[in-house]
């Protein structure tokens, strides 16, 4: 089976494609509030029950959500259970996420650290990411993991800096093994 990202891609390109500059925020969060949904084991179970039509599991998705659905996003739900992709929602989801920060000049950025960070400390950290990553507008998620043992740890996208005190002494087990 091919990978869920390549086959999440081209529904998230071709739905943001339809998306106005101001529709990408309703519909992201819409597409959040689907992609939880759809990692809900019932409704996998419902998706690949023969008994159960494509509109009705459309009706049951869209009828989950906290507000209406636009037109676009009713039949791109309906384009997804016809194809029997629910459960490349979340991926979708993610995907469509990314293109409506990369639009918008924004990156969501995963902050982990060992310990507890105070709203300064998360401020100075983001003013020296965004000169690497050259992005103004940085949406940080911070994380505690008492692992870590030290340090922090920044994702943003496929992009990872690490300089944890676990990664490094990793990195040194390995040197003395080698």
């Amino acid at each position: 089976m091919a990978d869920l990202a390549t086959i999440a891609r081209p529904y998230a390109e071709a739905l943001a494609g339809t998306a106005t500059p101001a529709e990408m925020g309703k519909w992201s969060e819409q597409l959040g509030a689907l992609a939880h949904m759809a990692n809900n084991p019932e409704v996998a179970t419902l998706a690949s029950n023969p008994n159960v039509s494509q509109e009705q599991l459309a009706g049951l998705l869209l009828a989950g959500l906290p507000s209406e659905a636009p037109l676009a996003i009713q039949k791109f739900i309906s384009l997804l259970t016809l194809n029997h992709r629910i459960a490349a929602l979340p991926e979708i989801s993610r995907q469509f996420d990314v293109i409506k920060n990369s639009r918008e000049g924004s990156a969501e950025i995963q902050i982990t650290s060992a310990f507890p960070m105070n709203e300064s400390e998360v401020t100075a950290l983001l003013s020296a990411i965004a000169k690497r990553f050259g992005n103004k507008n940085l949406k940080p998620t911070v994380t505690i993991d008492p692992e870590l043992i030290g340090g922090v740890r920044v994702q943003v996208g496929d992009e990872v800096l690490d300089t944890s005190v676990k990664s490094r002494l990793e990195a040194m087990q390995a040197a003395l093994l080698s």
